[in-house]
C-alpha cells in the first residue's frame, strides 16, 4: 500500500540557512506587529489583518521552509482563538467567522499539494486519503443542496477537509520526517508550556478578552466568567478542545528531553486538570497505556523514570488551593456517575439519538439541516464523535471516512522500526488516546480533527521513511555482499 519507491516523485527541496533566517524574521515580525496592535487597543485593523497576514506568512513558510510551516500551523491552532477573543474585545462585537478560522485558513495552505501530488499518488500512498476525502466531499454535496452555501458552510466545509489534507501534506513529504518531528516536538513543548500557563492565569484572573467571549458565547458549561469559577480553556475555544491539543502536548512532553518539559509539565498538568474535561483525561490514559509497550525496553525505563519525576511535582501542586476543590470534585465525578447530570443527560441524549442515527444512510451534509424531528432529551447526544458522523455523512459517507483512518492506523500500528523513535510511538499514542474519545467528542472536525489526522499523518510519514531507510539498508547490503563474492571469484 506504502511504497518506499514513492521517493522519486515527492521530492523537496531543503531549505537553505537563508531562508530559515528569513523565515523567522518574519515571524517576529509579524508576531510584534500583532502585539503591538493590541497593546495599542488597535483591534478593529486587526479584523481583517489578522488572517491576511497569517496566510500571507504562511505562503512564504510553506514554500520556503516547510518545517516551519507545519510549526507556524500548529502555533496557530494554540493562540489563534486567543487573538481572536482580544480582537472581538478590543472591537465590541463578535466578528464574522469561527474563532478558530485563521489557523484553519494557513492549514488551508496544504491544499496545494493536495492539487500538485493526489493524482500521482493515490495508488502509492494516496489511497487512505481519497476515501474521506470522498467522503467529505460527498457531505459537502448534500449539504449544499439540504443547506445554503455561504460563509458557515465554507468553514464547517474547511473544518473536516482540512485536516485530512494537512495530514496529506506530511505523509507526501515523508522524506523530510526528521525536520518535521523536530518541529513538531518544539512546537508542543513550547505550546503546553504557554498554554499550561496561560490557563492557569485565566483561572485565577478571568481577563476581560475571555469573560467578553463566555458573555457572547453563553455556554453554561463552562462554568462562570470569575476567578475560580471557570472551566479552565486556555487559549483554545472550548475545555474540550483545549484538553485534546493539551493531552498531546502532554504525551509529547514524555517523549522529549531537557528541563524545558519539566518546566513545562507542572502547569501543563495543572491547567489540563482545571479544564475538567473528562474525556480528555481518559483519552491521556488510554494514550499513555498505548504508548508505553511501544517503545523498546531503554525507552521504557525513561518514560517510567519521567512519569515518575513529574508526578513528584504535579502532585503536591493539585493539593494547595485553589487548585485542590475543582480538581478533586472533578476526579470523584469519574466514579459517581449516578449524581453526576452532565454524564446522564450525555448518556440519554445519546440514546435518544443512536436509534434515529443508525438509520441514517444518506445524511444532511455538511451544514444542513436534518430532515428529521430529534427528540427534546437528544440534547447531550451531540457530544460524541459517532453520531455526528453518521448524520452528516449517513452511511455513504461515514463508512469510506473510516475505512480511511482505519487503514493508516493499521499501517502505524504494523509498521517496523517505530520503537527505536519515542516520537513516532508518541504520536500513535496520541491518535489512540484521540480514538478513546469517539464516544464522548466530536474528534472528526475542526481541533479535534486536526490533532487526529495531523497525528495519523506524520505517523504514517515516520512509517514510510523508516521503511525507506530498511529498503535502502538491504540494497547496500546485497551489494555489498555481491561485490565481495565477486572479488573472491576474480582469477
Amino acid at each position: 500500500m506504502f511504497q518506499a519507491s514513492t521517493a522519486d516523485i515527492f521530492h523537496t527541496s531543503q531549505p537553505t540557512a537563508l531562508n530559515t533566517k528569513r523565515a523567522w524574521i518574519l515571524i517576529g515580525i509579524w508576531s510584534g506587529f500583532l502585539a503591538l496592535c493590541l497593546l495599542a487597543r488597535g483591534g478593529r485593523i486587526l479584523i481583517p489583518l489578522f488572517p491576511l497576514g497569517s496566510v500571507a506568512v504562511g505562503l512564504f513558510l510553506y514554500f520556503r521552509t516547510p518545517a516551519l510551516y507545519v510549526g507556524y500551523t500548529w502555533w496557530l491552532y494554540f493562540v489563534g482563538s486567543l487573538v481572536r477573543r482580544m480582537i472581538d474585545q478590543q472591537s465590541g462585537y463578535v466578528t464574522p467567522g469561527r474563532w478558530g478560522t485563521t489557523a484553519l485558513l494557513v492549514a488551508s495552505i496544504s491544499l496545494i499539494t493536495l492539487v500538485k501530488y493526489l493524482p500521482k499518488s493515490y495508488r502509492r500512498i494516496g489511497f487512505p486519503f481519497v476515501l474521506p476525502l470522498l467522503a467529505v466531499t460527498y457531505g459537502c454535496l448534500i449539504g449544499f443542496i439540504t443547506g445554503r452555501l455561504d460563509l458557515q458552510f465554507a468553514i464547517g466545509a474547511l473544518g473536516w477537509i482540512v485536516p485530512i489534507v494537512f495530514s496529506f501534506h506530511l505523509v507526501v513529504n515523508w522524506q523530510q520526517y526528521p525536520q518535521y518531528r523536530q518541529a513538531i516536538q518544539r512546537t508542543f513543548v513550547w505550546g503546553a508550556l504557554a498554554m499550561g500557563c496561560y490557563g492557569i492565569f485565566q483561572y485565577c484572573i478571568v481577563p476581560e478578552w475571555d469573560r467578553f467571549y463566555l458573555n457572547n458565547l453563553s455556554a453554561s458549561s463552562f462554568g462562570k466568567p470569575f476567578p475560580f469559577e471557570i472551566r479552565v480553556f486556555s487559549t483554545q475555544n472550548s475545555p474540550q478542545d483545549f484538553g485534546v491539543i493539551m493531552m498531546a502536548g502532554l504525551i509529547l512532553l514524555l517523549s522529549s528531553e531537557g528541563v524545558i518539559r519539566l518546566v513545562a509539565s507542572g502547569p501543563g498538568y495543572i491547567a489540563f486538570l482545571l479544564s475538567a474535561a473528562r474525556s480528555s483525561w481518559l483519552g491521556w490514559v488510554a494514550a499513555l497505556l498505548a504508548y508505553l509497550p511501544s517503545l523498546k525496553l531503554k525507552f521504557q525505563v525513561r518514560l517510567i523514570l519521567s512519569i515518575l519525576l513529574i508526578a513528584l511535582m504535579v502532585v503536591p501542586l493539585t493539593t494547595i488551593e485553589p487548585f485542590a476543590e475543582p480538581i478533586k470534585q472533578r476526579i470523584e465525578s469519574l466514579s459517581e456517575g449516578g449524581d453526576d447530570y452532565s454524564l446522564q443527560d450525555r448518556t440519554e441524549g445519546y440514546q435518544n439519538l443512536l436509534d434515529i442515527a443508525l438509520t441514517e444512510f444518506i445524511g444532511s451534509g455538511i451544514g444542513g439541516r436534518l430532515s428529521r424531528q430529534l427528540p427534546a432529551s437528544a440534547i447531550g447526544g451531540s457530544d460524541s464523535g459517532i453520531l455526528p458522523l453518521l448524520f452528516t455523512l449517513g452511511w455513504f459517507g461515514a463508512v469510506p471516512y473510516l475505512a480511511g483512518i482505519f487503514l493508516m492506523v493499521y499501517r502505524i500500528l504494523t509498521s517496523r522500526g517505530n520503537r527505536q523513535d519515542p516520537f513516532s510511538s508518541a504520536a500513535q499514542a496520541i491518535v489512540m488516546g484521540v480514538l478513546a474519545q469517539v464516544w464522548l467528542n466530536n474528534i472528526f472536525a475542526g481541533e479535534m480533527a486536526m490533532v487526529l489526522w495531523g497525528f495519523l499523518g506524520i505517523g504514517v510519514a515516520a512509517s514510510q521513511y523508516y521503511a525507506h531507510q530498511r529498503s535502502t539498508q538491504m540494497t547496500s547490503y546485497f551489494m555489498t555482499d555481491s561485490s565481495s563474492t565477486n572479488l573472491q571469484h576474480e582469477p
